[in-house]
């Protein structure tokens, strides 16, 4: 049976100890110290000196330590131009949200950001104002409609509006794997700002759960199911980008999206409306639609 050790040569050897996890730390920050970029310097320093207080505090073993390894390498053998498995991990984290508050301050009465997501794409078609972005994406017709305008009212005129959202089942065209382009689309603003078209009623749905992120929220008793939402990302010269979303009122997932992306301000009323009710624009709809307005504000660039 070994010896205990004396309390006073325990405390000795725990000093010890600290201190060359300390000078580690303080030799990996200084070898940032040439970085000719100023701000790459203080992110990897602050970076390195975050991450070893992590290490030091949770006292993480070396298995545990190759464990996170291969979560990563998994993530990244799973991203494609498709898929953004990495951007998932942001998301559930946080990081994703905590990132669009610091750099989307509160501008006045400026629309509120949310997640980018990972299954935004580049090049979604153009469809006039009053146009269908459904493009065959199964789910009750749903009427949006709204204004963008500066934070002092006058309305913006010709801001590119790129919406996108999941079908009814669930799934973003990209998920599908045939090279459908459907829920998706961008358009324009008006003379007036104002903005319009046809889209579906937007429902929960889970984000994808096959991989290593899913089986994190497995591991943690976390929902991987996301709060019904429409995505909008706003884009004006001389504006602010917004990127954001629209959920449903009465949604009971609103208090548990899994990436954290709701906001008040961002919860919308979606009024459900009888067969045969006539629609906005006379378009025959066979069932019941729903319509909801959506009012965007940008902040001024900068």
């Amino acid at each position: 049976m070994a010896e205990p050790v004396p309390d006073g040569a325990a405390e000795q050897a725990a000093r010890e100890q600290a201190v060359r996890e300390q000078e580690l730390t303080d030799r990996v920050a200084a070898s940032f110290d040439g970085a000719d970029d100023e701000r790459l310097k203080t992110v990897m320093q602050s970076l390195t000196r975050h991450l070893h207080a992590f290490l030091r505090e949770v006292r993480l073993t070396e298995d545990e330590w190759h464990q996170g390894i291969g979560f990563l390498t998994a993530a990244g053998h799973l991203t494609d131009d498709k898929r953004q498995e990495l951007i998932l991990l942001s998301d559930v984290l946080g990081a994703s949200m905590q990132t669009i508050a610091i750099n989307n301050e509160a501008h006045g009465g400026a629309t509120e950001a949310t997640v980018f997501g990972p299954f935004f794409v580049d090049d979604a078609p153009r469809v006039d104002n009053g146009g269908d972005i459904a493009g065959g994406a199964t789910g009750q017709p749903c009427w949006v409609e709204g204004t963008v305008t500066d934070t002092a009212g006058d309305p913006v005129q010709g801001a590119r509006i790129e919406v996108w959202e999941a079908d009814e089942d669930g799934f973003y065209d990209v998920q599908y794997g045939d090279d459908r382009t459907a829920g998706r689309a961008h358009l324009f603003s008006d003379a007036d700002g104002g903005y319009r078209f046809w889209g579906t009623t937007p429902t929960p749905y889970p984000i994808p759960h096959d991989g290593p992120v899913g089986a994190l929220l497995a591991a943690s008793g976390r929902s991987p199911v996301r709060a019904a939402h429409l995505h909008f990302m706003v884009t004006a010269p001389g504006l602010r980008t917004l990127v954001t979303h629209i959920f449903v009122r009465g949604d009971e997932l609103l208090g548990s999206d899994s990436v954290f992306g709701v906001k008040d301000s961002l919860v919308k009323d979606f009024e459900e409306l009888p067969a045969g009710t006539p629609t906005p624009d006379g378009r025959a709809i066979v069932g019941t639609w729903s319509r909801t307005r959506f009012d965007i504000v940008l902040a001024p660039a900068g």
